[in-house]
């Protein structure tokens, strides 16, 4: 079997049973390390087990086609006729599906003409890949851990006051917007906080909502800012 995957980019595979088995057995192996990977790293609100699902049974079945057109131009143009008329309808919520999608339909495609090497590298570099985007963080442009707003109801000129508080938790503070409150004395302030122990933000909220001036303090984690 190691033979079999060795030699199959040369097309020297065998087109019996054990051949297509084999290659429909890659397929779904392969589809499954695509699926895990997306279970991994997807952390959106969009998750949706149908959609891992159809990761791991679209290799399957490109395989099958695959398999089916054998270099054959009479049945792929049949296979281009039964596609036309089935029409399938799905939204994507995340740009970065796509990729999942398209890596499927290539492994499937790898597998069904029995270049198996292709199929099992290709996955594990495109695993690899969506792991390290997803480990470093790759494209995202936090500088703050904490995005913290609050009402300051003591004068503006007493802000240094709260910058002592804030300077005690967070490495960098950074004043991101101050408007003037309406009918109220002081003003409503949102901070981007680069904190000095992450861990130990509950901590903040509970000095700042303590602290005399300070009312109506919400905070949202900058991993939790939507980046378009």
């Amino acid at each position: 079997m190691m033979d079999w995957i060795q030699r199959g980019d040369f097309g020297t595979a065998p087109d019996d049973l054990r051949g297509m088995l084999l290659g429909l057995a890659v397929a779904f192996l392969c589809g499954h390390a695509i699926s895990w990977t997306y279970m991994a790293c997807h952390n959106g609100l969009s998750y949706s087990r149908a959609f891992v699902n159809a990761l791991l049974v679209l290799c399957i079945i490109v395989a099958l086609v695959m398999m089916v057109m054998a270099n054959n131009m009479l049945v792929a143009f049949g296979l281009m006729a039964v596609f036309a008329i089935v029409r399938f309808r799905n939204i994507l919520r995340d740009t970065l599906d796509t990729t999942y999608i398209l890596a499927s339909i290539t492994v499937g495609m790898a597998s069904g003409t029995k270049k198996f090497g292709t199929a099992v590298v290709g996955t594990i570099l495109f695993a690899g890949v969506m792991l390290y985007l997803y480990w470093t963080q790759f494209g995202a442009r936090h500088r703050h851990d904490l995005i913290l707003n609050l009402h300051w109801g003591r004068p503006v000129g007493e802000l240094p006051d709260l910058g002592l508080l804030l300077g005690r938790h967070a490495r960098l503070a950074t004043l991101a917007s101050q408007r003037a409150a309406q009918g109220q004395e002081g003003a409503d302030l949102s901070y981007r906080l680069l904190l000095r122990d992450a861990g130990r933000a509950d901590d903040l909220l509970t000095e700042l909502k303590a602290f005399p001036g300070v009312s109506r303090v919400t905070s949202m984690r900058a991993a939790d800012e939507s980046e378009v």
